[in-house]
């Protein structure tokens, strides 16, 4: 196995699953070339992760995911590793990592439209389960996208159990931009 050159940081084992299924969809061995995911725990683990792996732990390349509402968190941990100053959204995609404009779930359902991910969740034995979602007094009436959103974020790690299987749902052409760039950056080192 070649030695780990660059790593990834994403805020759980869901936006793992989607980087590494869509890097394996596009023939890409992210372990070959020296890249690892690493899913933090959460957000707010960034300068825990930043400062081990970035120029003052292993002088490592990252790169990485992170939820817009995260992204304060973001930045001071990339900025307390040593990876610049006052940054902004466009420094942080310099530096590799991409936003998500609430989170990869919902980044996914919008890129592959409520049709299929409802297509998905059939596949997978649980559109029945969603039907039940809908229907309760807190989530009638709101939008399909905002219920299967919902519907991710509950019960039994479905945020890990589908996102592999949305990003493999995709059509190579609608891959959703955070995923997309961060696969485009990770070509350049």
């Amino acid at each position: 196995m070649n030695r780990t050159r660059t790593v990834v940081l994403v805020e759980g084992t869901s936006d793992k699953s989607a980087v590494e299924t869509l890097a394996e969809r596009r023939g890409r061995d992210l372990a070959a070339e020296g890249i690892s995911v690493v899913a933090m725990g959460g957000a707010t683990n960034i300068g825990t992760y930043a400062c081990r792996f970035g120029p003052a732990g292993r002088d490592l390349r990252l790169a990485g995911l992170y939820d817009a509402g995260e992204e304060g968190a973001f930045r001071r941990g990339l900025e307390r590793a040593g990876l610049g100053s006052d940054l902004d959204r466009s420094d942080l995609e310099t530096l590799g990592f991409f936003v998500c404009v609430a989170d990869l779930e919902d980044e996914l359902i919008r890129a592959l439209g409520t049709a299929t991910v409802e297509r998905v969740l059939d596949a997978e034995g649980e559109l029945r389960s969603f039907r039940t979602l809908q229907k309760q007094s807190g989530w009638r009436g709101r939008s399909t996208h905002d219920q299967l959103r919902r519907f991710m974020g509950s019960g039994g790690g479905r945020k890990i159990r589908y996102s592999g299987r949305l990003v493999a749902a995709l059509e190579p052409d609608r891959v959703p931009r955070p995923l997309d760039g961060l696969l485009a950056h990770l070509r350049q080192g």
